[in-house]
């Protein structure tokens, strides 16, 4: 048959055959797939030592101004010379007090820098390792998981001891976890002063990400005085904390002010919202976003990420019938609320055959996976094992392994 002919004369090429996917180049598209779910592994700890760098430099460029300043000042007064001497003896100690705190934030950068180190020999072992090599890896992969998840529901025991029994402490963000929970628990007893503080430390960070949570807290103060009925003292805080803000969250500023003419126990929609406790629940769940947000963090743990990834492939409408099998994990109502905002699956109905016997592979004779990805009836495999003492051989690769080493897969 002749080629067929393109626009300029020249005949089409023949399409090349795509080549089969060696094992080793499937087992490095493994790893490159699992390096993108451990973003938030290294942002942490380099989030945590610029925090800790930029603090440095603030100190530092505050006290040695106000060194310097105090030196100019001393140089154009006729000072005594005991005088001039305890001026000096003064600025000295305020170098000295400076030289500890640099000390102290010193080693606090350099155990983020070892905890970087850590990080990035664990993910330099998925590369090099093997087999065993890998399983520990995973195996690691689930503890930090479970930690991210615990340290989530405040369960900052356990999840201690689960780092320090898999000696993975270098690998999870406790002590981050551990400065959050002092601003959580201050605003469960319904006090910002934590929280505030918090604020005041990461400015540029909140301005620059356009947040409104200092905000949020500037009226939960103000409710709350208005709540007291302490109205000289409210509109003297509006006066200071809240005008400020009337330029990007008008609105806001106006609808707080008007509380000034009701009662906490008023009746008016609009503003009974405002007096409501679950402001501060509110406050909460805000914070944990902003938060998660500074350090690079997802707002959801990791643990329901991977757990939604497997059930999206899984979800179809049988799931959440009567018929459903026990063996589908959407048979339990708490796995079917985590997929609950998942689409459905796309499935189409076909049979899946093997390519070694030909026959359909089904529940009495279902796959089996080999490691190398590669999939085939159970049927076959057995036959297979039976002539070569526990050996498979997939037949399109040449890739060797035993019977015990295979995977069953589940057809949905």
């Amino acid at each position: 048959m002749e080629p067929e002919a393109i626009a300029n004369g020249a005949p089409s090429p023949t399409p090349a055959a795509t080549p089969t996917p060696s094992p080793a180049s499937r087992l490095n598209d493994h790893v490159s797939e699992s390096l993108k779910l451990e973003y938030q592994l290294m942002k942490v700890p380099f989030e945590h030592l610029k925090k800790s760098m930029r603090s440095s430099h603030r100190l530092v460029e505050k006290e040695m101004n106000a060194v310097v300043s105090s030196v100019a000042e001393a140089a154009e007064k006729d000072m005594s010379k005991e005088e001039a001497v305890q001026h000096l003896t003064s600025l000295v100690s305020r170098l000295q007090r400076l030289k500890r705190k640099l000390d102290e934030s010193n080693k606090c950068e350099q155990t983020e820098v070892q905890r970087s180190k850590a990080r990035l020999d664990h993910l330099e072992m998925l590369h090099s390792g093997g087999k065993e090599v890998q399983s520990k890896w995973n195996s690691i992969r689930v503890d930090r998981i479970l930690i991210d998840y615990m340290l989530r529901l405040h369960y900052y025991d356990t999840a201690s001891k689960l780092a320090e029994a898999s000696g993975i402490q270098d690998l999870v963000d406790i002590d981050i976890f551990l400065d959050a929970k002092k601003v959580i628990q201050c605003l469960r007893n319904k006090d910002c002063s934590e929280a505030l503080a918090w604020c005041a430390e990461n400015k540029s960070k909140l301005k620059k990400s356009k947040s409104k949570f200092e905000f949020k807290l500037r009226v939960q103060e103000f409710i709350e005085l208005v709540r007291g009925e302490h109205m000289m003292d409210a509109i003297a805080y509006a006066r200071k904390y809240l005008a400020s803000w009337g330029s990007t969250n008008m609105k806001e500023v106006q609808q707080a002010m008007a509380t000034l003419a009701f009662k906490s126990n008023t009746e008016c929609a609009g503003y009974k919202l405002l007096f409501d406790s679950k402001q501060w629940d509110d406050l909460i769940d805000q914070f944990k976003q902003e938060f998660c947000k500074m350090y690079g963090m997802t707002t959801e743990s990791l643990l329901h990420i991977h757990l939604q990834a497997g059930l999206s492939a899984l979800k179809t409408p049988f799931c959440f019938e009567e018929g459903c099998t026990k063996e589908d994990p959407l048979s339990q109502e708490s796995f079917r609320q985590l997929a609950a905002p998942l689409p459905f699956s796309k499935h189409i109905h076909s049979k899946l055959v093997c390519y070694i016997t030909k026959e359909v592979m089904d529940e009495h004779n279902p796959p089996q996976v080999l490691p190398n990805g590669y999939v085939y009836s159970t049927k076959a495999l057995e036959e297979m094992a039976k002539l070569n003492n526990g050996n498979i051989t997939c037949p399109r690769t040449g890739f060797v392994c035993n019977f015990s080493e295979l995977s069953k897969a589940y057809i949905s």
